[in-house]
């Protein structure tokens, strides 16, 4: 009764009733809704700093942004929807509201694909060097199957293709990354999806900002060949792992193409079956399935070949039955 008290008093004000608004519609730092909203930004904070302490709307720190969005979860999280379902359609006010967030998210929009079209021709490059990538998302979906999840954590989630592919069938899918550019684009993504459950986070992949066995389903896409200690990162990966959830990695088989170092800031050529059986044993999880992926037109040339791990925690389930049928490390090639 208290919790909910402090809800409907925090919100018994017409730009924290804006605010709510706009922030259905997805995350904004201060300087955006100032602009939306057409107000101080000191007034801006201040309203928004009540409805954080109140529950309604939660606050994380992004480099030297600070982005808002409604609560997810809580009665704060459910008042808050509850009241932006109860909005009139019509609203002169939050018609106008509308209009200028519009204009935030083109602007967004615009500084994504500035940055995209900077890169293209390395993101090409690399791209004709493996299989396409719609066969390695086919890949993807058929190992992971279609069965919902509660929570889907997808590890340096890039332009957020991952969370495109399985926010639709997850509640709840978070996705991280250390560069804010590479966020800006995912983000500009997935509004464009209108995936409005799914959001992105800055944050570092040896230091997940979530809590122990929270994740159902973790995603690690093409990263590892870029990391210094790919087993510290797993172990990470691993504790917000759920006990009953799957790691799925996916990345390159080793190869020789020594350029990608320079040009592509690999920092390893990528990764074996006997890497990662190693640094599951650490982490305490089973290699459940193992995929290759070979380019069909390079096959007999140098190429890369995308692998595809699945993983999950051990108990003493998966150890009896990994005893019974060990898991083939050589699966045939597509």
């Amino acid at each position: 009764m208290d919790e909910l008290l402090v809800g409907l008093r925090a919100i018994a004000e017409s730009t924290r009733v804006r605010i709510l608004f706009v922030l259905s519609h997805g995350e904004f730092n201060v300087s955006e809704l100032t602009q939306i909203l057409g107000q101080s930004q000191p007034r801006v904070s201040r309203h928004l700093k009540l409805m954080v302490e109140a529950g309604m709307v939660s606050r994380h720190k992004e480099g030297n942004w600070v982005l808002f969005r409604l609560r997810e979860e809580g009665l704060g999280g459910t008042l808050s929807r509850a009241i932006v379902d109860m909005l009139p359609a019509h609203d002169a006010t939050l018609a106008r509201d509308l209009a200028r967030l519009e204009t935030i998210r083109t602007q967004r929009a615009e500084l994504a694909a500035s940055y995209f079209s900077s890169n293209a021709a390395n993101w090409e490059k690399l791209r004709s060097l493996h299989i396409r990538e719609e066969d390695v998302e086919n890949a993807m979906q058929a190992i992971l199957g279609k069965a919902r999840v509660k929570s889907l954590v997808d590890l340096g989630t890039g332009t957020g293709r991952v969370l495109e592919l399985f926010a639709p069938q997850a509640e709840q899918a978070i996705g991280i990354d250390s560069s804010r550019e590479m966020l800006a684009i995912a983000r500009s993504n997935l509004e464009k999806k209108a995936l409005r459950h799914a959001q992105v986070r800055q944050g570092e992949i040896y230091a997940l900002p979530f809590a122990n066995g929270s994740a159902d389903l973790v995603v690690i896409h093409q990263v590892l060949h870029y990391l210094d200690d790919p087993g510290r990162a797993l172990l990470e990966a691993r504790r917000i792992l759920h006990a009953d959830g799957r790691l799925l990695i996916v990345d390159f088989a080793p190869h020789e193409l020594e350029s990608l170092r320079s040009e592509h800031a690999h920092r390893r050529l990528g990764i074996s079956t006997e890497q990662i059986t190693g640094w599951f044993n650490r982490a305490g999880l089973a290699l459940q399935q193992h995929e290759l992926l070979p380019p069909p037109w390079l096959k007999e040339q140098t190429g890369l070949t995308v692998s595809l791990w699945l993983g999950v925690p051990k108990t003493t389930r998966t150890t009896q039955a990994q005893a019974k049928h060990p898991v083939d490390l050589e699966s045939k090639a597509r």
